[in-house]
């Protein structure tokens, strides 16, 4: 038994060694009258193995602009630093707020250009003065396209049809975020490399407003096992 355990180990071992850390993910963002949501699962991995359970996929980029990141863990992390550090010099120089479209054009650009050594796929989403709330997509490759809501990563392939069938242009902040966070349990449900907690971020010009649903709240869908967490807090 020792023996077979140890062949495990070390081929899990070989395994982490030669896989990229990814955040093989469910990422969204979606616009509404007066802002936009973004929403994002927290599960990051390396080939079978979970990495991290609570990966916050969401960066925050200026007050009012954040990107939602699939991709490389690494990739996306490091990338999303840059454009941090380059819209604080544009908004300094500017002495106002940095646009969504400057934003998304930033990354675009930075991703573009190293697009032979990247692996990343973003959503940059906020709101400004000029266009309210707006979402850009920008996916592997750094193609930079404006859209009304976007969605990205592994999870995204299994919510398409259910998006394109519920999302609404009148929707309000409270109907955009219960879209964007059944959304994502809906593709945490079918995606393996999707799961773990949920979480959102309601942009206006107000400001930013996070929320947070943990594993053991986030909702059952068709199919799936009650488990034990959920089932302990039942029984409390």
């Amino acid at each position: 038994m020792n023996g077979e355990m140890r062949h495990h180990a070390e081929a899990l071992e070989q395994e982490l060694k030669q896989g990229e850390i990814s955040l093989g993910t469910t990422i969204i963002a979606a616009s509404f009258e007066g802002g936009v949501v973004l929403g994002a699962d927290s599960r990051t991995s390396n080939g079978n193995y979970v990495a991290n359970r609570v990966t916050d996929k969401l960066t925050q980029l200026t007050d009012r602009v954040f990107v939602c990141r699939s991709g490389s863990a690494a990739d996306t992390q490091n990338l999303s630093m840059y454009v941090q550090h380059f819209l604080h010099q544009h908004s300094m120089e500017l002495d106002t707020f940095v646009s969504v479209k400057t934003a998304a054009r930033l990354a675009t650009q930075l991703t573009y250009q190293n697009k032979n050594m990247l692996q990343a796929g973003l959503i940059v989403a906020g709101w400004d003065q000029e266009e309210g709330g707006s979402v850009y997509a920008v996916p592997l490759g750094g193609t930079l396209v404006k859209v009304p809501f976007s969605l990205g990563g592994s999870g995204s392939a299994y919510i398409y049809g259910w998006c394109d069938k519920n999302w609404r242009p009148s929707m309000t902040a409270d109907d955009c975020r219960r879209f964007v966070h059944t959304a994502v349990s809906h593709a945490m449900a079918r995606d393996g490399s999707s799961g773990g907690c949920i979480r959102t971020v309601t942009i206006t010009k107000d400001g930013c407003k996070r929320t947070f649903t943990p594993g053991s709240e986030v909702p059952l869908h068709h199919g799936e096992l009650q488990g034990a967490a959920r089932t302990m807090q039942v029984s409390a």
